[in-house]
């Protein structure tokens, strides 16, 4: 059972041949088996069983990461400062889904309200990446990667800010799609910086990322930030066997710093992969990918800041139990203990590029440079259908390697903020297999990344099916999780 898409489990549930609860108990026998060995669930939701086989999605089981706001399952964003927070109310996409007959049954452990990019900062646990188990899964969205590589379960959501998913997903082997911004509401998915937040899906393969994208998406009045209409994909997309009508950008940007040698030559193979395929392949040029990290880390501290203002012990949120005798230690005290580095790290940088003497100089610049780095892929898309390329600069570290120094965590998101900044979809296949740069030279997973303008989404399902179809690479389990 473990080995079956999203859609093939579906189409046994619906002929019968198996069943709602039956598939739900296997999953939880893994989860029982082998999480132990992971770490990546905050709460089983044992309640969210749904068996009616004739919708769309026959209560098939999917992992929810612990950001979205489900009625009556714990919530947490992995922080102490939301620990015992309970809502009474679905974000839009759990509704959709809960409509289309989904069983949630797993809340899954994140880097603290979204923020690394190894789940290190997790209030609550570690998770390890099922490839090596000594090793980080990628962030922020690790829980939810982790399990769908470990066939705990077959599909599961999360949240892409600045990378939050690309990177877990890609160092993890499994599919990830992000679709255009705005497509999927983010009402009542507990936000980090408002205009980059993206929810979307990781699953085992193309079509399987299809069908939760076509459930999930859609307007949402409720959502200031929400796209008009509904995106329905056209199943003609599904019978493309080769990519011969298709112009393939290479940034050349994304291939001179930063990056492993073992990760560029994987990824270097796909691009001829995809020349056999009958794509052809234009170098083209993406200058301002350089400023792109400093653009992300000025833009989002200021809005982090106001979406994490609320929480302060008073309106929501841990309280803490010192005494105190005035309001500042009151909020020192509260938001000190209810919040881990990275987020105090942030705060503090909002402090400062927002403050009087440097607001034009950094917080305004930003915009102005995120706005060139949107011009700069308008303009390549004028000459290509998709740009391709590294998800990572990097397969995946050990635990502990870069806790110490935000600096080498941040610049793993060199590859995904740039698209992040410019709201295009993307979506993630497997290149193969590189080698570690330590002694244990391991073997470990790299993904190509498949980018197109805005509003393409199917256009990247497309791209991305026809090389999932041609390479099956997506079938290839962690040694320690294959019985």
């Amino acid at each position: 059972m473990k080995d079956l898409s999203l859609i093939e489990l579906i189409e046994k549930i619906q002929s019968k041949e198996t069943s709602a609860e039956k598939v739900w108990e296997y999953f939880l026998w893994r989860i029982e088996k082998y999480d132990k060995k992971i770490g990546a669930y905050n709460f089983v939701n044992k309640n969210g069983l749904n068996t009616d086989s004739h919708l769309p999605l026959a209560g098939a089981p999917i992992g929810v990461k612990d950001i979205f706001c489900e009625t009556g399952v714990p919530t947490t964003c992995s922080s102490k400062m939301l620990e015992n927070f309970v809502p009474p109310y679905d974000a839009t996409v759990i509704k959709n889904l809960k409509e289309a007959w989904f069983s949630s049954l797993w809340k899954l452990n994140m880097d603290e309200f979204a923020m690394g990019s190894t789940t290190e900062n997790s209030a609550f646990q570690n998770t390890v990446n099922p490839w090596g188990t000594h090793r980080i899964p990628g962030g922020s969205s690790g829980g939810s990667a982790a399990w769908v590589a470990a066939w705990l379960c077959p599909a599961a959501l999360w949240t892409d800010t600045w990378g939050s998913i690309r990177q877990p997903a890609s160092m993890c082997n499994i599919v990830w799609f992000k679709p255009s911004y705005g497509r999927n509401s983010r009402y009542w998915v507990i936000p980090m910086a408002s205009s980059l937040d993206c929810p979307g899906t990781l699953t085992k393969t193309v079509r399987d990322a299809w069908i939760l994208y076509e459930i999930m998406n859609g307007e949402d009045v409720l959502e200031n930030t929400s796209i008009a209409g509904k995106d329905t994909i056209n199943p003609i997309i599904w019978e493309k066997k080769d990519l011969k009508w298709l112009k393939v950008g290479l940034p050349r940007e994304y291939f001179e710093e930063w990056i492993d040698k073992w990760v560029k030559n994987v990824i270097l193979e796909a691009v001829e992969k995809m020349k056999e395929l009958w794509a052809e392949i234009i170098d083209i040029s993406l200058p301002m990918t350089k400023y792109a990290i400093a653009t992300y880390y000025i833009i989002v501290p200021a809005e982090v800041s106001t979406n994490l203002g609320r929480l302060d012990g008073l309106r929501y949120g841990y309280s803490s139990e010192k005494p105190y005798t005035n309001m500042n230690d009151f909020y020192l005290h509260n938001r000190g203990e209810g919040f881990w580095e990275e987020a105090q790290r942030r705060s503090i940088l909002w402090a400062y590029v927002l403050s009087a003497g440097f607001y034009d100089s950094y917080y305004k610049k930003a915009w102005q440079i995120r706005t060139l780095i949107r011009d700069d892929f308008q303009k390549a898309f004028e000459i290509v259908d998709v740009i391709v390329s590294p998800v990572s600069p990097n397969v995946a570290w050990k635990i502990g390697e870069k806790i110490d120094d935000p600096l080498k965590n941040y610049l793993a998101d060199a590859y995904t903020i740039p698209a992040s900044l410019a709201w295009l979809p993307g979506i993630s296949v497997p290149a193969w297999f590189a080698q570690s740069e330590d002694a244990e030279k391991e073997l470990l997973p790299v993904w190509l990344q498949i980018l197109a303008p805005q509003f393409a989404d199917q256009k990247v399902l497309e791209v991305a099916h026809v090389y999932e179809q041609a390479t099956q690479f997506w079938k290839k389990n962690p040694p320690w999780f294959e019985d």
